[in-house]
C-alpha cells in the first residue's frame, strides 16, 4: 500500500475530526486552516450555516501589527483576534476543530490565545 500525500492525509483526518465535531447555535465550531505563509479561523455556527466570527493574518496585515513577528507569533494574535470578535458577538463558548493539523506549533499558539482572551474550548 503507498503512502499517502500529506495533503490526502490531512483531508483524511480531518474528514475524521469532521464526523465527530458538530458547530450548534449554543457551542459553535472553531475551524482553522493553516497554509504555508497565512492561518485563518472562522467561528461557525453550523446548524445555520452562518459564520459567526473571523480572522485571520491577513487581517493583521492591513494594519502593522504583525511586522516582524514569526508565524506562531501572528497566530497567537489571529487568535485574540477571533476570541475578541467571537465574545462581543456573545460567543463565549466553542468547540475546536484543528481542521486535520496536528495540535502543536501555529494551531496551539492560536488555541491557547483564544483561551486567554476568553473563550472557552
Amino acid at each position: 500500500m503507498a503512502k499517502d500525500s500529506p495533503r490526502v492525509a490531512r483531508r483524511r483526518r480531518h474528514l475524521r475530526v469532521r464526523a465527530k465535531v458538530k458547530g450548534t447555535t449554543s457551542k459553535p465550531r472553531l475551524c482553522v486552516f493553516r497554509s504555508l505563509n497565512h492561518i485563518y479561523a472562522q467561528v461557525i455556527d453550523d446548524l445555520r450555516g452562518h459564520t459567526l466570527a473571523s480572522a485571520s493574518t491577513l487581517d493583521l496585515e492591513r494594519g502593522s501589527a504583525a511586522d516582524g513577528k514569526t508565524k506562531t507569533a501572528k497566530s497567537e494574535l489571529v487568535g485574540s483576534l477571533l476570541a475578541k470578535r467571537a465574545i462581543s458577538r456573545g460567543v463565549n463558548q466553542v468547540t475546536f476543530d484543528r481542521g486535520g493539523f496536528k495540535y502543536h506549533g501555529r494551531i496551539k499558539a492560536l488555541a491557547e490565545a483564544g483561551r486567554q482572551e476568553g473563550l472557552k474550548f
